[in-house]
């Protein structure tokens, strides 16, 4: 029998996107999941669409917070409340391809690895694809990780069985990149990716990575609070972290023709 996979996906006011990326779920061909859905206290329909999915399937799940704490707060109750063998994350406006936890699955088993993640698309608010291919590093070291977050949160996956559950630290942004060197610095190896696009990201109008000054606000935080690096270590590593990010990371977009 296959190995179950805990899906997690925290819900803050998703009434737009949720049945899109519940329908990406839905369409794996690999089909021993949960999907544990944690709402954040919407304020919109977003419970009564969730809730009509429920009714038809036993597969997904639901956890309501009593008052708003975050998505680091909402995921790690996900985690908590995970019986699977692996545990991914699939953010409430983001979308898997119909062969992406087949394909992750027995690549894991096949390289032996606990940590894996892989290549994606990009896509608009309005799921217009944006033709750009973000490529995946095959290979990523923790000491390599420190430098820049190379994992986007849709792509991860890590083997519970073996590493245990891992949780994010409370910070209110930027918690998933502390999450998988976390998970990284567990597995004791380095994680591996098929370069292959599985997944569909969804850039918003104000998502963090939109606001250049809010984006490396928060990345200081990581390296000071997440990492309780020393003031000075903190800015050394957002000196390397520019770098990295404009001039190591940027050569993975690649612009696709347009279809």
């Amino acid at each position: 029998m296959s190995q179950l996979v805990s899906i997690i996906t925290p819900l803050y006011n998703s009434e737009a996107f949720i049945i899109q990326t519940i329908h990406s779920v839905l369409q794996q061909s690999y089909t021993n999941w949960e999907l544990v859905l944690i709402d954040d206290c919407s304020t919109d329909n977003t419970i009564t669409i969730v809730n009509n999915f429920i009714a038809g399937n036993n597969q997904i799940k639901l956890i309501k917070n009593k008052e708003n704490q975050g998505a680091a707060v909402s995921r790690n109750k996900g985690v908590m409340a995970a019986k699977g063998d692996y545990i991914a994350f699939l953010d409430a406006d983001d979308l898997w391809k119909p062969k992406k936890l087949e394909k992750q699955i027995a690549f894991m088993q096949d390289q032996g690895c606990e940590v894996c993640f892989y290549s994606y698309e990009q896509i608009d608010e309005k799921g217009k694809p944006l033709n750009k291919l973000i490529k995946a590093l095959p290979v990523l070291t923790y000491k390599k990780y420190l430098k820049s977050n190379y994992i986007v949160n849709l792509t991860g996956i890590y083997n519970a069985k073996k590493l245990g559950k891992v949780k994010a630290p409370n910070l209110r942004k930027r918690q998933d990149w502390l999450l998988w060197l976390k998970a990284i610095e567990l597995s004791g190896k380095p994680a591996k990716s098929l370069e292959e696009s599985l997944a569909l990201y969804r850039v918003r109008d104000n998502s963090i990575s939109s606001n250049k000054l809010e984006l490396l606000k928060h990345n200081y935080w990581v390296y000071k609070k997440g990492l309780s690096f020393s003031t000075t270590k903190s800015i050394y590593y957002m000196l390397i972290f520019l770098y990295e990010h404009f001039f190591i990371k940027s050569k993975q977009t690649i612009t696709l023709r347009k279809k």
